[in-house]
């Protein structure tokens, strides 16, 4: 197979695809030295990503071992993270205490 995503940091829960990947297709993954093997439940754009861990409703996101935001909803290892499940944590006046 050849390589079609990079995962930045071990600690990273999604990987950023480096050319598109179509929904059902398998990919290896190389996380911290291991490499995975991770089927893609939709169509995964160039530059995009996808789940390489299960994420919870409500859990970081993690990318160069920095939290994008969190899940709006459950997340399976291999599905597409983009605007549609992931909330920004950030400058939101509606997260002030």
């Amino acid at each position: 197979m050849s390589k079609k995503s990079l995962v930045m940091k071990s600690v990273d829960n999604v990987a950023t695809t480096i050319e598109a990947i179509n929904e059902g297709e398998k990919v290896d993954v190389e996380i911290g030295g291991e490499v995975k093997e991770i089927t893609i439940n939709q169509d995964v754009p160039f530059g995009h990503k996808f789940a390489v861990a299960t994420i919870e409703k409500g859990k970081d996101i993690i990318k160069y071992g920095e939290s994008l935001g969190a899940a709006s909803e459950d997340i399976n290892v291999g599905d597409y993270v983009h605007v549609h499940n992931l909330e920004s944590k950030r400058g939101r006046g509606d997260l002030i205490e």
